[in-house]
């Protein structure tokens, strides 16, 4: 098993920014993608980002390309976002996930992902 837990979320105006971590525990090896997903209120969740711990391979979502960035510290287990430019839209609960590039999924598919956070709430007032 994979544990992880997230943190950094919280409230924001409009244009600012916030830095998401997840750390995992436990069996990491077992994962070798870390992603983050986010689900609004009455909506479905939906992909952000997703890196491999080897080769630094990243994905990203089309409306955070160029405002989000994820990145990893392989030594202390953790994987990075850093959000900034926020807009009203990008309030949701952020979840991080741990998975295994297999070549059969998308990094962008939650079917890839074995594991999952708890979330933390990311609030953007206009």
């Amino acid at each position: 098993q994979v544990q992880l837990v997230e943190s950094g979320g919280g409230l924001v105006q409009a244009g600012g920014s916030l830095r998401l971590s997840c750390t995992a525990s436990g069996r990491t090896i077992l994962n070798n993608i870390m992603g983050w997903f986010r689900q609004a209120p009455g909506k479905e969740r939906e992909f952000v980002a997703a890196i491999r711990w080897s080769a630094s391979r990243t994905v990203y979502k089309d409306s955070v390309k160029g405002r989000f960035t994820i990145s990893k510290d392989n030594a202390k287990d953790t994987v990075y976002l850093q959000m900034n430019s926020l807009k009203p839209d990008d309030t949701a609960v952020y979840h991080c996930a741990a998975g295994w590039d297999s070549g059969v999924y998308l990094y962008s598919a939650p079917e890839a992902y074995a594991f999952w956070g708890q979330g933390t709430q990311v609030t953007v007032s206009s």
